[in-house]
């Protein structure tokens, strides 16, 4: 975490508190939690008042005193951020400024290239991206050719582009000089101030990325960038699954749901395939083993998705699995997840099954080395082995399939590895009676 946000004030300016009492919400990047206090105390001062945005870790954000009559002293103070470094910026921000008029207003003398080719193209797409003319620059390239560091150094001084008006029409007996004249003028592009751009149709609004959405954007992008992903599939047959699921509501009045036992066979197969149950230490570039099996389960919330972690996973029964992820699913939509609950874990499982969606690709989510896509069941119709010298062969049958893809990190788990997982993976799930094992 770098930054976070103040969601709300819990008590006001010149209160008493004591340790344990909640001063303030603090918005995290995967969710809202208390800041409490340690000591007894009296708000003197809120710096950073609720709703503020992007506070670094280690800012301050209040004022706290001993004694109450303490409290009037810091009534008027006012915290200015960076105010010795703006200060120190401003001279030579005021002598660019001072340079740059004077780069505008005197020509170069030693300019020696023709003047369609005075901008270099970069610095002709950013002083045109921006309605500035850089043509009036004294350019320090070659020849006297203005570069795009010109036009950075002299942004807040360039005039606007000129407004070139339309071309009349040239009657048909001109002569070819005047033609001529207008073909040319015809060519030169036209540029319109920033006044002068028409309305898109319809309306429209911007809305920001909360900090959540911003950490996993950013997270995601590294990861599909920086770590090397490969991928394997397996269908597997749930009939016996849902058959079970039966049996516990009917028999013990237990409700389970198919997550719950796809958590339960990840956990065992991960289990009997540690390999795949570790995390790659990027900065020693080695691979870190873990004994505990902490899956990490995905929630979609409404300010975004979170992985809320189901702690040793292989050892928990079914009941303690499905209590476990109703708890830590409410939690997490709520945004009372304390960070412990959802930073770790071994192994990663999305389910999307719920929605409709058959078959997916997960993103791995780091340091973590693979994560388990799982897709919604569906009827099939399969055919049965043919038997030689039967008289009546067996029927086709409809089953219920399921697809599940792994998406592992090459740096970690190998190709054979991941095959060997799935294979036990596909045995716990078809065969459900195993997890008792």
């Amino acid at each position: 975490m770098e930054s976070g946000n103040i969601a709300d004030w819990k008590i006001e300016e010149g209160q008493a508190f004591g340790p344990g009492d909640v001063l303030c919400e603090v918005e995290t990047d995967k969710a809202t939690v208390d800041f409490e206090a340690q000591d007894d105390g009296v708000l003197a001062k809120i710096l950073k008042p609720s709703g503020s945005q992007d506070i670094k870790v280690g800012a301050p954000v209040c004022i706290v005193v001993e004694d109450e009559d303490d409290v009037a002293s810091f009534a008027d103070y006012n915290v200015l951020d960076d105010v010795s470094s703006a200060d120190d910026e401003t001279p030579a921000v005021v002598a660019s400024s001072d340079t740059v008029t004077e780069a505008v207003v005197t020509p170069s003398p030693s300019r020696d290239i023709e003047d369609q080719y005075i901008l270099s193209p970069a610095a002709r797409h950013l002083s045109q991206s921006k309605g500035l003319d850089a043509t009036v620059l004294t350019g320090t390239g070659k020849g006297g050719r203005v570069t795009k560091g010109d036009v950075l150094l002299n942004l807040d001084s360039l005039p606007p582009l000129p407004v070139v008006s339309a071309v009349p029409p040239v009657a048909v007996a001109a002569s070819v000089p005047v033609a001529a004249a207008a073909a040319a003028a015809a060519a030169t592009p036209v540029y319109l101030s920033e006044a002068e751009v028409p309305e898109p149709a319809g309306s429209f609004e911007d809305v920001p990325n909360n900090n959540m959405r911003k950490v996993i954007a950013k997270r995601l992008t590294e990861s599909k960038r920086d770590v090397p992903h490969f991928y394997t599939s397996v269908e597997i047959e749930l009939d016996e699954v849902l058959a079970l699921r039966k049996k516990l509501v009917n028999d013990h009045e237990v409700k389970v749901s198919v997550n719950d036992l796809i958590i339960k066979s990840s956990a065992l197969a991960l289990r009997d395939i540690s390999a795949v149950n570790a995390t790659y230490n990027d900065k020693k570039s080695e691979i870190v083993p873990s004994d505990d099996v902490d899956i990490s389960v995905a929630v979609a919330t409404p300010t975004g998705l979170i992985t809320p972690i189901v702690t040793g996973a292989d050892k928990r029964g079914l009941s303690s699995i499905s209590s476990c992820v109703k708890d830590l699913a409410t939690r997490a939509r709520d945004g009372k997840l304390k960070p412990e609950e959802y930073q770790g874990g071994t192994f990663t499982i999305s389910n999307l099954g719920m929605f409709g969606i058959d078959e997916f690709s997960a993103v791995i989510n780091p340091p973590q080395a693979a994560i388990l896509a799982v897709g919604g069941g569906s009827p099939r119709i399969i055919p049965t082995p043919y038997v030689e010298g039967a008289e009546e062969q067996e029927p086709p049958k409809v089953k219920t399939i399921m697809t599940a893809r792994l998406s592992a990190d090459r740096r970690v788990v190998d190709e054979a590895t991941a095959a060997v997982f799935m294979k036990a993976f596909q045995e716990y799930l078809s065969k459900p009676h195993l997890l008792s094992l």
